[in-house]
């Protein structure tokens, strides 16, 4: 018999009640995830953090004592292996890019809009346990390469490709999405980053970095309206 996986442990700090409440009941619900606490304020997440293990760290950015982008960074100086999964009501997710470099992976970002699809939600998750990065699925459908940069250069088929990795989909739901074969998904992934001059020896994750180049070089053009 099969080993179950070990459900990721997860962290919520939201200061809105309802919308936490349903958060953690929502996650609770999922064999594949399991809330270790959850929080109101970046002071409460920072002690509770001291003490309890933590895979992925689902942040508003809205604190009342601060937001979710400085505490993200403050986990990240305790435990560099944490995953950091930004939540929004307002369309800010160019604050990724305001992560250091070197630590830009396993760094994710929702509207709060999104969250009410749990396919989306858990993948973004797992995208951040595993240290690569997840844009919002609609955010990317509504962004478009600005003229000149190297995204904009792209052929049709490695922009839909680039856009599905930033949507957080992994090689084999690439590959389903796409109707080619694992095989020639690294293929087209591999045009991408040479397109996009990601060398292979670069010390960044090649796929968070090609993800993060289409967030800043990409504007939205029809987002949709985002509310609380």
């Amino acid at each position: 018999m099969p080993v179950a996986a070990t459900p990721l442990r997860v962290a919520v700090v939201e200061d809105q009640p309802l919308f936490r409440d349903l958060l953690v009941s929502y996650l609770n619900a999922q064999d594949s995830v399991s809330v270790v606490f959850e929080a109101s304020t970046a002071c409460a997440a920072r002690q509770q953090l001291t003490a309890r293990p933590v895979d992925v760290a689902v942040l508003d950015i809205a604190l009342p004592d601060g937001n979710g982008l400085e505490l993200g960074l403050a986990l990240r100086e305790q435990n560099a292996d944490i995953g950091i999964l930004l939540l929004s009501s307002q369309d800010v997710m160019e604050v990724l890019l305001s992560v250091p470099k070197e630590q830009r992976s396993g760094w994710s970002y929702l509207s709060k809009n999104s969250t009410t699809s749990s396919d989306t939600l858990l993948r973004a998750l797992r995208a951040s346990s595993e240290h690569r990065s997840m844009l919002d699925p609609s955010l990317v459908h509504a962004s478009r390469p600005r003229a000149g940069t190297a995204v904009a250069n792209l052929t049709d088929r490695q922009l839909e490709a680039l856009q599905l990795l930033a949507s957080g989909l992994s090689n084999r739901a690439l590959a389903e999405q796409l109707g080619i074969s694992t095989h020639s998904v690294e293929n087209l992934l591999n045009s991408v980053y040479t397109a996009l001059d990601l060398t292979a020896d670069t010390s960044q994750n090649r796929r968070v970095a090609a993800v993060l180049q289409f967030l800043e070089h990409s504007s939205r053009v029809s987002a949709p309206t985002l509310s609380r």
